[in-house]
């Protein structure tokens, strides 16, 4: 006979007397609320694109807000505080990148196919455990802070005071965001909880002009854990003022404390009135601030891309694109990350280089450089002299893909395993992108997931953002998520930007995240279109991630109150 998880935790019982955070009756099976966190975990990783289930990432995270709360009343130790924890992180960050997974098979590169499918699932299970740690330490802090606030305060009523709850919800987003801070200084990042939003609520990411992607994250986890609190501390009483309480039809049906969920009904309400203002403010561009721009997808498999073949295709195609773009009167041209995957003397020898003479018209052509015995994946502006007007060196570089972590103690097993060789050296981390037309934000593939790259950029006056990617080597995916991390770096920085990628999605979005122009996938295209060069500087360009150090102080400031004085609610 299975033991009921209450027994199994040493919840008090019977179930009568536990405590209101005791949720489960004596009749749950055992592994209940651990299948309740991996499915709540799995519901959160369809909320990205492409899947773009949004309007579930305000609900997905409070079942293991409950189960973590639950599990540390319990009194259990730190390894079951974090199995809930490990299980959604691993649904979220498993279902959310399982696109990793395409880049197998790897036989065109000479990697044999089991020894392929080895190092496609490696870095699946590697990233998502990596993901599943920022989870697992938020969850076991957060129990922590509960079990503090038991020894804290008596808690002979039924449920926790308002101010200790408050507190907790703060001191939970805060530290969550304090955590993705910490994760994205790191080589490993994409799975911000913000971009679960993106490319869809386009309100909700107008808060990113305030304090960045932190302010969504902190937004996501605030609103769930005061859902959680409403189911954790519901009391089984008739409601009170029932003619003026909205909530007094459902309360008895719902089982919720009408007050908290009253409060995170607000803060969602509120947070998205406070978008759609920042939303619906006028760009104000200028005919003087124009450019036109045009792109080219090349569509260039990676399957061909670096042989004799691929080349001779790429350059055909970049070709034939800028000679279009020229002719469509555009004023510079943006191409893919590595469009031409040679050296920029090797490229002068080509009939590209030779057009570009003959049109004028300056180009950003993705290229390699040489720095000392390595070499770069590089972004060059070449004018239409020939002259190279500035470069760009990639600084992000994709661990494994790029370069090999740990070289020295693991370079030798990556050989074995495979004949790639990743040693691209990474740029000048305080670089700046100048044009002929104003300085520039440059990002190169995977940097497009780092937002502080961009604000640093921002803030040093780059007026509009150039993206390059190649994308060809993952699953549709892949392009979705990441066409969604350049529309919040837009939002951000209030930026125009310009996306070129090798297979899809090219793109141009405006400031406020809307898509002026989409790419197909997988196909062959050029486009030109009008952005303007813009000089605004948002909050968060202005001043970073100001929110994270104000929520550890109201959240400090709330548990002080909280342990003062005491309401029943």
């Amino acid at each position: 006979m299975p033991i009921p998880l209450p027994e199994m935790l040493n919840l008090r019982t019977p179930f009568s007397t536990m405590p209101i955070t005791a949720v489960f009756s004596p009749k749950t099976p055992r592994f209940s609320i651990l299948f309740a966190a991996l499915i709540s975990g799995i519901i959160m990783g369809l909320t990205p694109a492409p899947v773009s289930a949004w309007p579930l990432a305000w609900i997905a995270l409070a079942p293991l807000w409950g189960a973590v709360i639950i599990i540390a009343e319990s009194k259990k130790n730190w390894l079951i505080n974090s199995l809930p924890a490990l299980l959604w992180g691993i649904g979220f960050h498993g279902v959310a990148l399982f696109w990793i997974t395409g880049i197998h098979p790897m036989t065109w590169m000479g990697v044999p196919w089991l020894s392929s499918l080895a190092i496609a699932f490696f870095c699946w299970i590697f990233i998502t455990l990596w993901g599943a740690a920022l989870v697992t330490i938020w969850a076991f802090a957060l129990s922590f802070i509960f079990t503090f606030q038991l020894k804290n305060q008596n808690l002979k009523k039924t449920e926790t005071s308002l101010h200790l709850v408050l507190s907790r919800v703060i001191i939970g987003a805060a530290l969550w965001v304090s955590l993705e801070t910490l994760w994205s200084s790191g080589p490993l990042w994409w799975t911000s909880l913000s971009y679960t939003q993106s490319p869809n609520n386009l309100l909700i990411l107008q808060l990113g002009k305030i304090s960045g992607p932190s302010t969504i994250t902190a937004s996501i986890v605030a609103v769930n854990g005061l859902i959680a609190e409403a189911w954790i501390n519901r009391k089984k009483c008739t409601p009170k003022n029932t003619a003026f309480n909205f909530w007094a039809p459902w309360q008895l049906k719902l089982n919720v404390n009408y007050t908290y969920l009253s409060v995170a009904a607000s803060l969602f309400v509120g947070l998205h009135l406070i978008g759609l203002g920042l939303y619906n403010r006028p760009l104000n561009d200028t005919p003087k601030d124009a450019l036109k721009v045009g792109i080219i997808q090349g569509n260039i498999p990676n399957t061909i891309k670096l042989y004799e073949d691929g080349k001779r295709r790429a350059l055909d195609n970049y070709t034939a694109g800028y000679k279009n773009l020229a002719a469509q009167g555009v004023e510079a041209v943006l191409t893919p990350e590595t469009a031409l995957p040679m050296y920029l003397s090797e490229i002068k020898q080509e009939n590209f280089y030779a057009t570009i003479l003959e049109k004028g018209v300056p180009v950003w052509i993705g290229a390699f450089g040489i720095r000392g015995l390595s070499y770069t994946n590089s972004l060059f502006t070449l004018m239409g002299t020939g002259e190279v007007f500035s470069q760009y060196d990639k600084i992000k570089l994709v661990p494994l893909g790029e370069y090999i972590p740990f070289e020295e103690f693991i370079g030798g097993l990556i050989n074995r395993l495979s004949p790639l060789n990743a040693h691209l050296a990474a740029g000048d981390a305080s670089q700046i992108f100048d044009t002929p037309f104003a300085r520039a934000i440059v990002g190169i593939c995977y940097e497009s997931a780092f937002a502080e790259h961009f604000r640093r950029q921002a803030a040093a006056g780059g007026q509009f953002i150039l993206t390059a990617s190649n994308n060809a080597h993952y699953s549709p995916a892949m392009p979705a998520q990441h066409h969604a991390q350049d529309v919040m770096r837009a939002i951000e920085t209030n930026r125009w930007a310009v996306r070129a990628t090798n297979t899809g999605y090219s793109g141009i979005v405006d400031p406020q995240g809307k898509t002026v122009w989409i790419s197909g996938i997988n196909t062959y295209e050029i486009h030109a279109d009008i952005i303007y060069r813009r000089q605004t500087q948002t909050l968060y360009v202005r001043w970073g991630d100001w929110l994270t150090p104000v929520l550890w102080g109201l959240g400090a400031l709330a548990w002080f109150i909280g342990n003062r004085i005491s309401l029943d609610f």
